[in-house]
């Protein structure tokens, strides 16, 4: 008589992580720009995404230009090419960097955590990660600097030197820092596949 073997699990696959991990940008970079009031807080609707309620913009010019950028970003991911992902909020007049928003990109090594932590992790666990990472994004507002002027947003992405990068859509720039005097930094929380791993900070300006 056949033994009943346990249910096996299947470890997220690369696509899938990388699936997970762009749609994660998207809603943390429309959560920034609606926090930080880059657009019109009546340019969102809320969704419900990861078991809570999230702000997506609803103007469709800012949709298809993210939707350009993330499917871009989903790319290089899936070919390990991108390193970290910056959302810089500057000022519309002066061109100045008031805040940075910082991704970065790394790949899980599995042999670093031991041959007995290879089980899968499930997705409610990277869900609930991704969930308090979003929800600090909300909560930064009650330290963050107010921003009383027009801002406009800048995404940039660090990748290797190998990756292919679409001519007409991205171009070499500076890196929006800025200046270590001016500046403080606020590490967020993180979250993890099975494949990547991504730790946010953001840097404002502070000029006390």
């Amino acid at each position: 008589m056949p033994t009943k073997q346990a249910p096996t699990r299947q470890a997220i696959t690369l696509k899938g992580s990388t699936n997970l991990v762009t749609e994660f940008f998207k809603y943390a970079v429309n959560s920034v720009l609606f926090q930080r009031g880059v657009y019109p807080s009546d340019d969102f609707h809320m969704v419900k995404k990861y078991g809570q309620t999230v702000l997506v913009t609803q103007d469709l010019a800012l949709e298809n230009y993210l939707e350009k950028i993330l499917n871009q970003v989903n790319k290089w991911l899936l070919t390990g090419s991108v390193t970290q992902l910056v959302l810089a909020v500057i000022s519309k007049d002066t061109r100045t960097t008031l805040e940075r928003w910082a991704f970065d990109i790394k790949l899980v090594n599995q042999e670093d955590s031991g041959a007995e932590s290879t089980a899968p992790k499930p997705e409610a666990e990277i869900q609930a990660e991704i969930r308090n990472i979003l929800k600090q994004i909300v909560t930064t507002v009650t330290f963050l600097p107010v921003i009383d002027e027009p801002t406009v947003f800048n995404i940039l992405a660090y990748t290797s030197q190998s990756a292919e990068v679409p001519a007409d859509e991205w171009v070499d720039t500076d890196p929006l820092a800025i200046e270590a005097s001016k500046s403080q930094q606020v590490k967020l929380r993180s979250f993890s596949t099975d494949v990547h791993r991504i730790e946010a900070m953001v840097a404002y300006r502070y000029e006390g």
